[in-house]
């Protein structure tokens, strides 16, 4: 199969909701359904291998952002029995810019600044800051409104979990069409399908 071929056959599996904001030049391969009033810039990837990725509404993802489904490192794509594992993202989420994340759930109002790095094995709750640079690779579930800081990922529970960025993402679901193509939005069909 060419890359062309390769390439259509991946972009028609991923699903985006009316209101949603793709840019073209993000890249988005395998089983992706990106919410409404969802933002995702240039040169962000969202890679689902191992599994589904949903990604709910009002989330923003900022440039070179790397949100990947992958397989585990001591199994490959090939193995018998490997049972798909949904990556699920909730609402009013910030991916800022390079960071990486291969949790498979994110709960609601989370803040992933720039550099920092969530592991396959972490579950992100809601109203948590990982901080930049910050690395987490470990097999637990962060408690609600945790931040996460420093060199050494020093650890607070903050009284409020952080505001939604809804006027950054109405300013750019306005200004971000005027400079870049838009992947175009998949309307669901309201009654099921007969055969």
């Amino acid at each position: 199969m060419s890359d062309a071929s390769k390439q259509i056959m991946a972009q028609k599996s991923a699903k985006i909701a009316a209101g949603a904001v793709v840019c073209v030049e993000s890249e988005i391969r395998g089983d992706v359904t990106i919410g409404p009033r969802t933002v995702v810039h240039p040169k962000a990837r969202i890679i689902a291998e191992a599994g589904p990725i949903i990604i709910g509404e009002g989330n923003l993802i900022e440039e070179q952002v790397l949100i990947i489904n992958s397989y585990p490192e001591n199994i490959m794509p090939d193995t018998e029995g490997v049972e798909p594992k949904t990556m699920t993202i909730g609402t009013n989420n910030v991916f800022e810019v390079g960071c990486v994340s291969q949790a498979l759930k994110i709960g609601d109002n989370n803040v992933i600044e720039s550099k920092a790095d969530l592991g396959r094995n972490v579950i992100l709750t809601s109203g948590c800051i990982i901080g930049a640079c910050c690395h987490i690779n470990t097999c637990e579930a962060v408690p609600e409104n945790t931040v996460v800081y420093g060199s050494n990922c020093i650890r607070r529970v903050q009284s409020e979990k952080p505001q939604p960025q809804t006027l950054q993402l109405d300013f750019l679901m306005k200004i971000l069409p005027n400079y870049h193509h838009l992947k175009k939005t998949v309307k669901g069909s309201s009654t099921p399908v007969r055969n």
